[in-house]
């Protein structure tokens, strides 16, 4: 009778402390007796110079270790090491993690253990916000390798008797891979963490201190306490944004802005409004509805102002204020604060500012501004519900003309405090400007701004705006052809994902948006684009854009021609 041959048909995992003696045996049988790269020794066990950092997956069959690999995230890397600065060879905008130590047992080598250790480690480390696999290949197996997808780059390294070729692997690649290669089912999704993230405008992800502030018991707008919390809240504000003054009010951006124009009503003098997007859009829009005379200059959705136009059109109309939006948050421009201050300067003109999504963003002074508008969500990374108005100190009051709620000048007389404002609002803000670093927090932003605009570019996504007059927590990105944003939105939405993709001015456009606004843990962004990608490749792009319903303001403006 023919005795029945043991299955060779194992599982994918990650390594245990329990299987570290295993691990560092196939080390040795490999690296030190079949491809010698170390000195014998008398245990025959090989431990790795980078051990204790190191992720392990391991091939088990019948109880026994057949196969490893490692992967680890510090850097520098053992191929920076060996070839100096390894970024320099590897596509831009990416996260790499370096995998090394792959060994299989000889009698295994002609199944799919050597593909599914590494496939499922790239797996493992994608899901972690890495999205590009660097390692060094045995000469022996180069055609494998470059089946899998890899890319080599670089001299070859190791002996004559040891060659390996450095390569790189792109999540993309992974991710084509067929499902026969994808092994680890339940373990790797156990083992990977469940990410997630807000990348919305609004509302923000909240810090845990914020939220817990915003859960306190709620204190009356009359007591001394909330007025004691309040004047503390406008002096973080002001030397946040280099301002003299500021009041708050209960409400939205939206009424922020109405508190402006009404101000604005008030000079009785024409002026100009600067646009080049949704929201330079609703100031007009805002100075429309307070029948105010003012002229109109354009540029294009995406571009920089023509401030050499604006400053013609001051002259031409011998305007006596100037109105424009600082982060045009529809398409991540960011129009030139100080370019702005210079015109209305030389036409001894008055600068009203929309600072919504800038306040939190970059650094900022208001010292040459005579009226800002913000609001307590978006970049303040707490809870929409306060309007913030910046003014110079000339507000005025004027009960016959402007409707009480908007008289910036009778707030201002009232201490900032005419009418019932939320106390746990206002310590949910106070604990968010407290407990920020905001220089440390605009230099993280510029970084991290850099690198999504390097990451998306990479993988061939468009954003909009030119870097050069781009907001860093603000990306409007431009799908691929037949991309559905909508539906890309949605999907990634189902995945924990949250972007911007539903306001009527994206769909109209068929964009997406990223903003890096509120609280977001630094590896769910390096996942977001790998994440992107893999949503692009599932969603059902052949469905064609919904039509999108009009948008807010398009239906105020058609109504209010």
């Amino acid at each position: 009778m023919t005795t029945p041959q043991p299955s060779t048909r194992g599982r994918v995992r990650l390594a245990t402390e329990a299987d570290h003696d295993a691990i560092h045996a196939l080390n040795y049988r490999t690296f030190v007796e079949e491809i010698p790269q170390h000195a014998p020794n008398a245990t025959r066990r090989q431990v790795d110079r980078f051990h204790d950092e190191n992720v392990y997956a391991v091939y088990e069959v019948n109880g026994r270790i057949v196969g490893m690999i490692s992967g680890r995230t510090q850097r520098p890397f053992s191929l920076d090491q060996k070839l100096g600065r390894v970024d320099d060879y590897l596509p831009v905008g990416r996260t790499p993690v370096e995998m090394r130590l792959l060994a299989v047992e000889p009698e295994f080598r002609a199944s799919r253990v050597f593909a599914q250790l590494v496939g499922f480690m790239s797996q493992y480390f994608l899901a972690n916000g890495f999205d590009l696999g660097i390692m060094s290949g045995t000469t022996r197996q180069l055609r494998l390798y470059r089946h899998l997808g890899f890319h080599a780059f670089g001299p070859l390294i190791g002996t004559e008797a040891a060659a390996y070729q450095p390569m790189y692997i792109t999540a993309e690649e992974v991710l084509a891979w067929p499902d026969a290669l994808k092994e680890g089912g339940e373990e790797l999704r156990a083992a990977t963490p469940s990410v997630g993230a807000n990348f919305l405008p609004g509302p923000v992800g909240i810090s845990d201190a914020v939220q817990r502030a915003m859960q306190r018991g709620a204190t009356s707008h009359r007591a001394d306490a909330f007025h004691a919390r309040y004047r503390d809240v406008q002096r973080r504000l002001c030397e946040l944004a280099d301002a003299r003054e500021v009041t708050m009010l209960l409400g939205s951006g939206t009424l922020a802005n109405d508190v402006v124009a009404a101000q604005i009503s008030l000079l009785d003098a024409p002026g100009v409004i600067v646009s080049n997007g949704e929201f330079g859009e609703r100031l007009i829009d805002h100075a429309t509805r307070m029948r105010i005379p003012h002229s109109v200059m354009r540029a294009p959705w995406g571009e920089a102002l023509d401030h050499a136009a604006i400053a013609q059109t001051m002259r031409s109309t011998q305007a006596h204020w100037l109105w424009a939006v600082h982060c045009e948050t529809s398409t991540g421009v960011r129009n030139d604060l100080d370019a702005l201050a210079s015109v209305a300067r030389a036409h001894d003109a008055k600068l009203a500012v929309d600072v919504i999504s800038s306040l939190g963003t970059v650094p900022l002074s208001l010292r040459d501004v005579w009226m800002a508008s913000a609001v307590s969500g978006k970049a303040l990374s707490s809870f929409p519900g306060i309007a913030i108005v910046y003014h110079d100190g000339t507000a005025c009051s004027a009960n016959q003309r402007i409707p009480r709620y908007l008289d910036l000048g009778f707030a201002v007389a009232q201490q900032g405090v005419p009418f019932t404002q939320s106390s746990n609002l206002l310590d949910a803000l106070g604990t968010s400007l407290t407990q920020m670093d905001w220089p440390a927090r605009f230099r993280r932003l510029a970084l991290d701004g850099a690198w999504l605009r390097r990451a998306m570019e990479s993988r061939g996504w468009r954003v909009l705006a030119d870097s050069n007059h781009a907001s860093p927590a603000v990306h409007t990105l431009i799908p691929p052809a037949g991309v559905s944003a909508r539906a890309l939105g949605e999907r990634l939405r189902e995945a924990g994902w949250l972007i911007s993709f539903e306001s009527g001015y994206l769909c109209e456009r068929n964009w997406l948006q990223v903003c890096l606004m509120g609280h977001y843990t630094p590896e769910a962004l390096r996942a977001f684009p790998a994440v992107l990608d893999r949503c692009v490749g599932t969603a059902a792009v052949a469905r064609p854009p919904q039509a999108a319903p009009p948008g807010e303001f398009s239906v105020a403006r058609a109504a209010t021609a």
